[in-house]
């Protein structure tokens, strides 16, 4: 978004559901850190964190976003107004080139109306080509969310790769598949 543009302008996708995916520039950074609490909140059932002494979550990668070549930082709009975020990386050393889902969110207001479904179709679009993202398998409604919409979006073989400590924080799993550039 460019200073004095509302969401649903600058490199914005819009669809009949008004939801929109709007890539997001550093001017509007305090938009995304602010969902991220929301997003670090209801995260911290699956992972537990500690607040900060300010009482807020920390999260160290989000200047990344806005600053390394190959991370994108993305406002998810429902009729013009924040609904979430989606965070990509692309890691062209250690994983072919795939583009990785590293954060995603949608507010709860906003949930099971199909925004989410929307949004990553609008995301993986962006980059057509291997994806992967992982989930916590304690996180439910990912674990039905993920590998429903993958499976949908997908144009050839989903890799599913189970993850376990020590190798990671907490179980989830990973997946890997290929967006084409045409999706119907």
């Amino acid at each position: 978004m460019e200073k004095g543009q509302g969401p649903g302008h600058a490199a914005g996708i819009m669809t009949g559901m008004d939801v929109g995916l709007l890539a997001v520039a550093p001017v509007d950074k305090p938009v995304i850190a602010n969902l991220l609490q929301l997003y670090l909140h209801d995260f911290s059932e699956y992972e537990p964190r500690e607040l900060s002494p300010q009482g807020t979550f920390e999260y160290s990668w989000l200047d990344s976003y806005f600053t390394t070549p190959g991370r994108e930082a993305y406002l998810i709009t429902v009729a013009d107004r924040p609904a979430g975020f989606a965070l990509t990386r692309c890691d062209v050393d250690g994983d072919d080139g795939a583009w990785n889902v590293s954060e995603f969110f949608v507010v709860r207001g906003h949930r099971r109306q199909g925004v989410a479904a929307q949004a990553a179709r609008l995301l993986f679009q962006r980059h057509p080509g291997p994806w992967t993202l992982s989930y916590l398998l304690a996180n439910t409604p990912a674990s039905r969310f993920w590998p429903k919409l993958v499976s949908a979006v997908a144009h050839g073989p989903v890799s599913h790769h189970e993850q376990r400590p020590p190798e990671v924080p907490a179980p989830r799993i990973r997946l890997r598949f290929p967006i084409s550039a045409h999706q119907p």
